[in-house]
């Protein structure tokens, strides 16, 4: 694969062939009321010139980032990267990179109307044109970011390998990287891969979810967790023709930039969610299996209670035990085929 030829085909697709969502040719977007409900009401305070300009595949935002500093890879028009300039507050601060200079021009001509908006004094966001696998080019240090999103961009990149690299470089110790992306059952056929409608409607660059376990793990990253997932219908005949051997799933990922083991053991960790995360006042989901209720008292594997315990989210959370006494493995998967997604992350 040529990766220039490559990114040239992606910058044609979604600044010159896409011009709403409308244009799109299959089911890999979300529309808007497929958000979770507590960013829903936000959505109203974005310029319609973005969200009808809007491709991603999920609501890859956090909470818990007032304050923190939040880096939104292939940001696009900046749909999301508007919604964190409000969740982070004024004194946070967002990046936004993306490589399409025509999607940029349409974030950036809305930047201070949204800063009148929020009623911050100036635009918290920064919008950089570059390509995410060279974040050093774009001025991002190393461990400089809380948190890393995306939203159905990564799919798109001819060299995943060293996006997830640098990912992991600009995390400081215990960030976050929180995305939504189009995943495959299969790796994708060789002679589809470079075709530019296909790769355009994020289907050739699928990530295929085992060589992305395998890809992070190489990493350092030994435990990456699906918060929700849902399949994608291919709505047009002709690309159900060539590529619809392939089953695509849109799902939501968190990974930390945290020392893990590569399965869940136990230690007899204790986790208690106090409640206090804005807008999660009931529960926090961590994963597609770990659902914890306000007040309840829940035993955890060693690797959660280190994702809560050295991440921003030990603010929200008591927590009990050590790793001193070790108990064998913890009773710990996804949650079975077919279930519920967790908070409306996809849709």
């Amino acid at each position: 694969m040529n990766n220039a030829s490559t990114h040239e085909d992606v910058r044609h697709y979604y600044g010159d062939v896409l011009q709403s969502t409308q244009d799109l040719k299959t089911g890999a977007c979300c529309p808007s009321e497929s958000m979770p409900a507590w960013l829903r009401p936000m959505l109203a305070d974005i310029h319609p010139d973005i969200t009808s300009r809007f491709y991603g595949c999920g609501s890859p935002l956090p909470p818990a980032v007032e304050g923190m500093t939040v880096l939104d890879l292939g940001c696009g028009t900046g749909r999301d990267v508007y919604l964190l300039s409000r969740l982070v507050g004024a004194h946070g601060h967002v990046i936004g990179v993306d490589m399409t200079r025509e999607q940029l021009a349409v974030a950036e001509r809305h930047r201070d109307w949204h800063a009148e908006r929020y009623g911050y004094s100036k635009s918290n966001v920064r919008l950089v044109e570059g390509h995410i696998e060279r974040l050093d080019a774009c001025g991002i240090e190393d461990a400089s970011v809380d948190v890393v999103v995306s939203n159905c961009v990564l799919n798109l990149s001819p060299e995943k390998d060293k996006v997830f690299r640098e990912i992991f470089r600009v995390l400081k110790p215990g960030g976050e990287l929180y995305f939504s992306d189009v995943f495959s059952d299969r790796r994708i056929p060789p002679e589809l891969r470079t075709d530019p409608v296909l790769l355009g409607e994020c289907l050739s660059g699928a990530l295929y979810i085992e060589d992305f376990r395998r890809m992070l793990d190489g990493l350092g990253c030994a435990d990456a967790r699906c918060v929700s997932q849902a399949p994608i219908p291919l709505l047009d005949p002709e690309i159900e023709v060539r590529i619809g051997m392939v089953a695509f799933r849109s799902m939501t990922m968190r990974a930390f930039k945290i020392k893990l083991e590569d399965r869940c053991e136990d230690y007899g960790q204790v986790a208690t969610y106090r409640g206090d995360i804005s807008g999660f006042p009931h529960a926090f989901v961590l994963d597609d299996h770990h659902r914890l209720e306000t007040g309840r008292p829940m035993l955890v594997c060693g690797n959660t209670y280190d994702m809560l315990a050295e991440s921003r989210y030990a603010a929200h959370f008591d927590l009990h035990g050590d790793k001193r006494v070790h108990h064998g493995l913890f009773e710990c998967g996804p949650a079975p085929t077919g279930a519920a997604p967790a908070s409306g992350s996809c849709c």
